[in-house]
């Protein structure tokens, strides 16, 4: 007996659209494509609309008037809950370089909502970014809060989280950085970005275990003939490659020519979001920062320097169709099933098949999210 049922669903596949039924059973698929039993089942027909896996946004710093930075579990859940409603089912925090008493203060608060259900999309962990990282490319961060490499500190932090921290973005350049990565990377997924490090140390970090770029192209040492530079490295190696696809951190060209050196299967859709997302142009925060959304671009206050972005989800679905002339079916593995393997949780995350987490959307046909179901229970429904 299922404890779920949708009915007359063109469903994702991982190739194709294919007609029929999905049946999830305590929070995970059981059956896909096959008609299961619907008594005692919640049952949505789904009038012959699109279901595809839920999307996975790896690194997000807020939404809905909400910063990570100073988020309780319950203002967490109210993110979890805005991201439910843009097509989003699973989630990491992503942590501003701050002070470590705050640090562990926002770790405490992760785990706290991971610890619950219902809430919307799952937050999956916590993503630190930083403070092992490049003041000439800080961005946003704080320049007095960075340090050098510290798998110490980092280790202080993975046993206050009980393992909660997923993932980290450090620049290889900073002192003891890559040595710390060779010591970390086994027990939490590690990206590099805003840096400048040169070609052959960025490649040490990947060979190291570095996994992931952060935000690829932003706040970087960009390609030079003579000078590959970190973004050389990101091109030619293996390193899953985060894009903010919002037109504003990357220009439409730049994505398809990502895409293009990479291969589709190498990129992951992010939306880095503040807590603007969602919300009108006005004055907001990131960490410490006080930023100033504009036309639907952040950027702090102080310097106009670009602070994260107002994207969603379901938007940067949208916009890589637009960007790419490609296909839904195309496009719809950044946002699932690539994110699920620079996580190291393909085997669970990111597609619609027997035995994996029951987390999908229904996309009616003007591409909008109509309802969002996190390991088989419905939490958000379009009106």
């Amino acid at each position: 007996m299922s404890d779920l049922v949708i009915k007359n669903v063109y469903y994702f596949d991982g190739r194709e659209f294919r007609y029929g039924t999905i049946t999830a059973e305590a929070g995970v698929f059981q059956t896909v494509g096959s008609a299961g039993a619907e008594k005692g089942a919640q049952v949505i027909d789904g009038q012959g609309r699109k279901l595809v896996p839920g999307f996975i946004d790896i690194h997000t710093h807020g939404a809905a008037g909400v910063d990570v930075n100073a988020a309780t579990a319950d203002e967490l859940g109210r993110i979890a809950a805005f991201f439910a409603s843009q097509g989003t089912t699973a989630w990491h925090c992503s942590v501003l370089t701050d002070t470590p008493e705050q640090t562990l203060w926002c770790i405490s608060q992760a785990k706290e909502l991971m610890g619950r259900t219902g809430y919307g999309a799952e937050l999956m962990g916590v993503h630190l970014e930083g403070p092992f990282l490049s003041s000439e490319y800080k961005g946003a961060m704080p320049e007095h809060l960075l340090r050098k490499g510290d798998a110490g500190l980092f280790e202080k932090y993975q046993q206050a989280a009980e393992g909660a921290i997923k993932y980290i973005t450090v620049s290889p350049e900073v002192e003891n950085v890559n040595e710390m990565i060779g010591r970390i990377s086994g027990s939490v997924v590690v990206a590099i970005g805003h840096s400048g490090a040169e070609y052959d140390t960025a490649m040490e970090a990947i060979e190291k275990g570095a996994r992931c770029i952060t935000h690829t192209f932003n706040a970087m040492k960009l390609f030079h003939q003579h000078r590959p530079a970190i973004m050389g490295a990101a091109l030619e190696s293996d390193a899953w490659c985060e894009a903010i696809c919002d037109g504003l951190h990357l220009h439409p060209a730049a994505v398809r020519l990502l895409l293009k050196c990479k291969g589709w299967d190498r990129v992951v859709a992010v939306s880095d979001s503040i807590m603007a997302a969602g919300l009108p142009d006005g004055k907001y925060k990131l960490g410490v920062n006080d930023v100033v959304v504009e036309n639907g671009d952040a950027k702090l206050a102080s310097t106009g320097v670009r602070a994260g972005s107002t994207l969603t989800s379901i938007r940067a679905l949208r916009n890589l169709m637009r960007f790419t002339g490609a296909p839904l079916e195309k496009v719809l593995p950044l946002l699932t099933t690539n994110p699920a393997e620079a996580m190291r949780i393909g085997n669970r995350k990111g597609k619609i098949l027997p035995g994996y987490d029951a987390d999908c959307v229904l996309l009616d046909d003007e591409m909008n999210v109509a309802l969002t179901v996190v390991k088989g229970e419905v939490v958000y429904r379009a009106q």
